[in-house]
């Protein structure tokens, strides 16, 4: 089986989760997913304010009801909002080639961009810090060692 499986419910199997690189299982990890996704946006400022606001909430109520896989579902979403925003403040149309194939340089292409990934940022690491998530992720990480 490959990871991430998008037929599996991780909320029923979340012993089925792996944590995984970066923002590796975002768009697959169900019902987290169709949960998260919805919430998540860089399109603005405004709209960015709101998603990590939204999201900060469902982070919250993952961690009241202990559910890691949750609480890590939420943190890449938080990342993705930071990465995706980095990307478009720094390439004019996020992208990294030009119509040649080319790469470009980076540069300062959006500062709305760069501020929306400030917004998520901030919110990201408040995440990682978390106690209750660091804890959560330990107990994990040591359920999952013990499995094997």
């Amino acid at each position: 089986m490959s990871f991430p499986d998008a037929s599996i419910d991780y909320r029923q199997h979340p012993e089925c989760y792996r944590i995984g690189h970066g923002e590796r299982g975002v768009f697959h990890v169900q019902p987290y997913k169709d949960e998260l996704l919805p919430l998540w946006a860089i399109r603005n400022e405004a709209d960015a304010r709101q998603a990590v606001r939204d999201l900060s909430a469902r982070f919250r109520d993952y961690r009241e009801r202990g559910d890691f896989v949750g609480m890590d579902m939420t943190r890449k979403y938080l990342q993705m909002g930071y990465t995706r925003a980095r990307r478009y403040a720094r390439y004019p149309g996020g992208r990294k080639k030009d119509a040649a194939g080319r790469l470009r340089r980076p540069g300062n292409a959006d500062a709305e961009k760069a501020r929306i990934a400030e917004h998520y940022r901030d919110k990201l690491d408040q995440v990682r810090a978390d106690d209750a998530y660091q804890q959560a992720k330990r107990e994990y990480q040591r359920r999952l060692k013990a499995r094997r």
